[in-house]
């Protein structure tokens, strides 16, 4: 591998940022979790390279960015299908693709999803910030000086595993991937403030769809749709939240919390998506809708663990290094 492996970024595209499984360990000092969206993207986009799950990759959104790559290397392309091309072919997604220095990778229409993941075998060189390399845009945190990508960048990676030149063409099935789409159902666990609300606004978020509004981001998605009563005050002392929760508005609108939220909220939560969905509703943009469907923890737990070992079946993992 040369000394200085180096990824040049020409445009950079709409919101391109570090990120890698998050910044865990510091919530009650305020700190959100932060890191991929679509953690399953990217952890399997690490897997096909070569790396431990929770190395630094690109989150590309919506508009992705041109990078020239400086030397060789090995990446894969994952989440959402912005149409990549390489040098004017067309990259396949979800699959090793051997880079030569001098390439340029660019990407195109949006086709399905909102957030590609960009992974480099041995994993983004970027400097550990409270154990994560993540972005946190609002608190600067993290990732190229807390900041999305500007023109002019140059990111380097660190050395990759034994053999990865051999790693090149490997994939997972269709099966395997997630099914993004712009009207996707997810599963939920009602909690931790159930009692807090109308058996009819029960009734009706499991039953009715809600389309996402312009005012969201990577901190959590307003809902417009039926209104969700609450039993009794609208408010009350904060809780702790965390990615997937479902708050109750005042004026009995829900948002969905992502992975930049808060680490409290003083609205009551109806409902939590479960992790296993949490990558569908990560790819959603404004205009989209969602719906909800309440299943048990034991289920949840148990889609949690038969997903997990079906990946680490396909695509065992690395020994984590940072």
């Amino acid at each position: 591998m040369p000394e200085r492996a180096a990824l040049r970024v020409i445009r950079p595209g709409l919101l391109t940022t570090v990120q890698d499984l998050g910044r865990y360990g510091f919530r009650r000092y305020g700190m959100p979790v932060a890191g991929a969206m679509d953690h399953l993207a990217l952890r399997v986009a690490n897997r096909l390279v070569g790396n431990p799950d929770h190395a630094a990759g690109l989150e590309i959104t919506i508009l992705g960015p041109e990078l020239r790559f400086e030397t060789d290397a090995l990446i894969a392309v994952t989440g959402a299908d912005l149409s990549p091309v390489m040098d004017g072919a067309v990259l396949p997604l979800w699959t090793a693709v051997a880079v030569r220095a001098g390439n340029v990778l660019t990407f195109g229409q949006r086709r399905t999803g909102a957030r590609a993941y960009l992974a480099i075998a041995g994993g983004l060189d970027i400097p550990l910030v409270l154990g994560s390399r993540s972005t946190h845009l609002r608190s600067r945190t993290g990732g190229v000086e807390g900041r999305a990508l500007a023109k002019g960048d140059v990111l380097t990676w660190g050395e990759p595993s034994a053999g990865w030149r051999d790693l090149a063409g490997r994939s997972i099935p269709d099966s395997m991937r997630p099914p993004y789409s712009t009207a996707p159902t997810v599963r939920v666990l009602f909690g931790p403030q159930q009692d807090a609300f109308t058996t009819r606004a029960l009734e009706t978020l499991s039953s009715r769809r809600y389309t996402v509004s312009p005012e969201s981001d990577r901190m959590g998605y307003r809902l417009a749709g039926p209104a969700l009563p609450h039993s009794g005050l609208p408010e009350m002392v904060s809780d702790a939240t965390a990615p997937g929760a479902i708050q109750v508005l005042p004026n009995q609108q829900p948002i969905l919390l992502m992975v930049d939220c808060q680490t409290t909220g003083g609205y009551p939560q109806i409902a939590v998506v479960i992790s296993a969905d949490l990558p569908l509703a990560a790819q959603l943009i404004p205009g989209d809708t969602i719906g909800f469907s309440p299943v048990e923890a034991a289920d949840a737990q148990a889609i949690a663990r038969i997903r997990r070992a079906d990946l680490n079946r396909l695509l065992p993992p690395v020994g984590d290094r940072t």
